[in-house]
């Protein structure tokens, strides 16, 4: 008996992955023909933030249906919120996995496809990621597109009477009430180049019946994130094992205040340069004998990051990568996993004693404490960094350090509380005291070690968590509370983050 070859499904529901991101596009184009579709860096962004919230339904091979998504907190909204502030322009850096809302953003359906029932197989796929989420509820700032037709003749609160009524049908509107959806209240302004539906949406809400609400102190501990800053003396040693057993010494410090995070300063594996004999040697041959320390450098924080249970920025180490030397700083998570950022901004004592190179990307890391990002030094003097980084949804940037006198770590403090004002985040900043004078360019070093939060009611008075004393191997410790970075965001006295006029500007990673 001849068996019959099975086909594979026509239709496919799927979360999407980068290579679906031009396919996206191309419908966003046939959807919203007038409007600006949907970029590459947006996707980007959405897919690195939040993928589960990025669904797509195939035919075929072809994408022909789209929903976009984000968690949000939404009492921390205005009810005339717009579609620009919902969801960051698109770039969904507001994203807060400990929300309890679940917003659509997006929905499409190639019109060419409606008879298959996509549009609802989207909302079917968008219910169950709240639900499987525990989520309280799906709201979406609907369109109105027939609206325009209807304007001349009554306002917008008449036309949704009309349409409640099924006297009128809105291909949108009509869509969504017969879903379980119900109108909360008109938002003028929401999407004001939306001209079929004349600037208006409709907030509306699908509730969760099998939502289980966590309870108070649950939610307000995971919003809080203890951080430790390390002002590390350089000091003569005679083996790696001293080195080893002072970072262990203050990794276990910073533990046993239960820190979530520990920052190390830039440069202090320039100590194991007390171990080599380099006379003779230029100053840049001289520095890379330090990339023989990276193996043990890798092994030594792998290993503590996991038994004292912290996350650990091991301030940066100087390493050679195909014959070049870079100043990178490890993000050592205590899963056991490790990440790095390369330096972007290279002194020009750098590059005339020893020869640095820069680096090239600006990265975001995500950690149980949320998403975070590190700024060597220098790089915090520029404000496009910090920018870039918060764009991607940072709301604590490190800051290891090395400064030889009061001028260079004014420099750096300044310029990291200026970028936790502007940008309404946290900033710790870590730096390297004592000296090791057989070191050239490391003869002296200054540091007042801090960790900088925004202005306004919710920080302290100074916008400083806390600080050590100038000069003196000590830490400091504070805890930082992300829901009030937040609150500051969306209801604060001034709302730098919010009131950037994005329409006279755009900050674009390279």
């Amino acid at each position: 008996m001849k068996k019959t070859q099975r086909r594979k499904p026509l239709i496919i529901q799927r979360n999407a992955t980068p290579d679906d991101f031009e396919g996206i596009i191309k419908l966003s184009e046939i959807c919203f023909k007038g409007s600006e579709p949907w970029s590459m860096d947006m996707l980007r962004s959405q897919y690195m933030i939040f993928p589960e919230g990025m669904q797509i339904i195939e035919y075929e091979g072809e994408i022909v249906g789209s929903a976009t998504s984000l968690i949000i907190n939404f009492d921390e909204y205005d009810d005339d919120h717009t579609w620009r502030e919902i969801c960051e322009n698109g770039f969904i850096t507001n994203h807060d996995p400990e929300g309890d809302t679940l917003y659509g953003i997006e929905a499409m359906v190639h019109p060419e496809f409606q008879g298959l029932k996509i549009g609802r197989r989207l909302y079917e796929m968008r219910r169950d990621l709240c639900v499987n989420s525990n989520l309280k509820h799906i709201l979406i700032g609907g369109r109105i597109p027939n609206y325009h037709l209807y304007s001349e003749e009554f306002g917008v609160r008449a036309y949704i009477k009309r349409v409640l009524e099924k006297k009128i049908k809105d291909p949108v509107l009509t869509f969504q009430l017969s879903h379980g959806f119900t109108i909360e209240r008109i938002i003028k302004d929401y999407l004001p180049e939306d001209k079929e539906s004349e600037g208006y949406a409709v907030l509306l809400e699908w509730n969760n019946l099998d939502y289980t609400p966590e309870t108070r102190e649950t939610s307000v501990m995971m919003k809080k994130v203890r951080i430790c800053c390390i002002q590390y003396e350089l000091r003569k040693i005679i083996s790696f094992e001293d080195f080893a057993q002072q970072s262990e010494y203050f990794t276990d410090v910073a533990s046993n205040y239960k820190s979530d995070f520990v920052l190390f300063p830039e440069l202090f594996t320039t100590q194991l340069l007390s171990l080599v004999d380099y006379k003779g040697m230029s100053p840049e041959d001289s520095i890379r004998k330090l990339d023989e320390y990276t193996d043990d450098y890798i092994n030594l924080f792998s290993r503590l990051s996991v038994e004292y249970n912290i996350n650990i920025i091991a301030g940066t180490h100087l390493q050679v990568e195909n014959d070049h030397l870079y100043n990178i700083s490890y993000l050592f998570k205590r899963d056991g996993t490790y990440e790095k950022q390369y330096k972007i901004h290279i002194t020009s004592n750098e590059a005339k004693w020893w020869g640095v190179r820069p680096g090239s990307e600006i990265k975001v890391f995500n950690t149980d404490c949320g998403k975070v990002a590190i700024n060597v030094c220098y790089d915090i003097e520029f404000p496009e960094v910090a920018r870039i980084a918060c764009n991607k949804g940072a709301k604590i940037i490190f800051v290891p350090f090395s400064t030889d006198e009061k001028h260079g770590y004014l420099r750096v403090k300044l310029c990291s509380q200026a970028r936790a004002i502007e940008n309404q985040i946290y900033v710790a900043t870590a730096g390297t005291i004592g000296n090791i004078p057989s070191v050239e360019n490391m003869d002296i070093n200054y540091a007042q070690s801090g960790i900088y939060t925004p202005s306004d009611f919710a920080f302290p008075p100074d916008a400083i968590a806390g600080e050590c004393n100038t000069n003196i191997e000590t830490v400091v410790i504070a805890d930082l509370d992300l829901a009030a970075l937040e609150r500051a965001r969306n209801t604060g006295t001034v709302q730098n983050w919010k009131d950037r006029r994005l329409d006279m500007y755009e900050v674009n990673e390279l």
